[in-house]
């Protein structure tokens, strides 16, 4: 007969409550990094190199989420203001002192390490949002209101100015999302809807002709089908050449051809889809779905408005990423250089979204601490 209890699950569950670990979103958030690294391998054409140092990557970020997850939401509360100021100094430092990169500026150089504010911002905001808001009453007034906004406008603009577009939409919405969860009016909501669209001129003229070629292609890729328009175009023909079931591991023509652009980093659903098709596509979406309903249950059951706040937003976060890179791909969204979460490869986003998971471990082990 079945032990329906066996010993090692007894201590399993003590080593994850220990580590302040969530057995699910841990689960998931495993099971997510190895597909990315099953599909890497293909995408990289079989160089094991390249395999090896995005596992590497993805082993450091679990050590940074696990440390992440022992800091008590309580002192994220206090260290929060601090926090966000020096982001947004190292943001504004980055334009007078920072390195450039394939015609951007992004970066600053510390000497021991070279690294992107705006990463750091993506954590920050969502904290500081939920922070302005923790002390003051939900449905806020319209002062209020004004100053969340601007404390999400200021740092998103810097960013958009370096310019990197994908990186200022995921802080935007990041911030946006607390504060439409702090309870504003539909009135309000439809208004700033309304005040965005009229507002895309101005972004218009602030846009770098590359990212007006982005929308251009967006809109008409065909009409440079070697050129601007290949990207989306070579990763349709993939999506599509995969059907139901795929053209199996390592057989996608798209990738081992080489007709793929970015097909380890941006466009690496592309690889993913033509190889396993829908059915594998749909299982991908239902590990993606798990993860972003994990984190709201999470969020749901926080135990102040900080934490439940903060949490929501960081669900967002990873939703967003996933969201804009899969309709970026299958063109129903501009190409703006986001990476399919923990499946791209790379190492700043996949540190930054394990960051955030870290704070959601957190959350959730003071709401089990504080139910003993």
């Amino acid at each position: 007969m079945i032990d329906p209890n066996p010993p090692h699950r007894g201590l399993l569950q003590t080593v994850f409550d220990r580590l302040n670990l969530d057995p699910v979103l841990f689960a998931a958030i495993v099971g997510l990094g190895a597909v990315g690294l099953l599909v890497l391998y293909s995408a990289s054409g079989g160089n094991l190199d390249v395999v090896t140092r995005q596992g590497i990557r993805l082993g450091l970020a679990l050590l940074v989420m696990m440390a992440v997850a022992m800091v008590p939401p309580q002192l994220l509360y206090q260290w929060t203001p601090f926090v966000y100021v020096v982001v947004v100094v190292m943001l504004l430092l980055v334009p007078l002192t920072g390195s450039t990169g394939k015609g951007a500026t992004r970066w600053l150089d510390i000497g021991i390490v070279r690294f992107q504010p705006a990463e750091l911002m993506k954590i920050a905001m969502p904290m500081m949002i939920a922070f302005y808001f923790a002390e003051r009453r939900l449905r806020p007034r319209f002062r209020e209101l004004m100053v969340a906004l601007a404390l999400v406008l200021v740092p998103t603009f810097v960013i958009f100015i370096q310019p990197d577009l994908g990186t200022a939409l995921l802080i935007a919405t990041a911030g946006l999302t607390v504060i439409f969860l702090a309870g504003i009016p539909w009135r309000t909501v439809m208004l700033t809807m309304l005040g965005g669209i009229a507002a895309l001129p101005v972004l218009w003229h602030f846009m770098k002709p590359y990212q007006r070629r982005r929308v251009d292609t967006f809109l008409h890729p065909e009409n440079d089908p070697l050129g601007a328009g290949y990207h989306i175009i070579q990763s349709k023909i993939a999506l599509g050449a995969g059907g139901l079931s795929g053209r199996g591991w390592l057989n996608g023509s798209q990738t081992q051809l080489d007709f793929l652009p970015e097909q380890t980093t941006d466009f690496i659903f592309s690889v993913f889809g033509e190889e396993f098709g829908l059915w594998g596509v749909l299982l991908l979406f239902t590990l993606y779905l798990l993860i972003v309903l994990r984190g709201f249950f999470i969020a749901w059951h926080a135990q102040d408005t900080y934490t439940r706040l903060l949490a929501a937003s960081i669900t967002m976060i990873f939703f967003t990423y996933f969201f804009v890179n899969v309709g970026m791909v299958s063109g129903l969204l501009p190409v703006v250089g986001v990476p399919l979460p923990l499946i791209s490869y790379g190492g700043s986003s996949m540190v930054t979204i394990m960051v955030g998971f870290g704070i959601l471990m957190a959350i959730h082990s003071e709401k089990r601490l504080l139910s003993k």
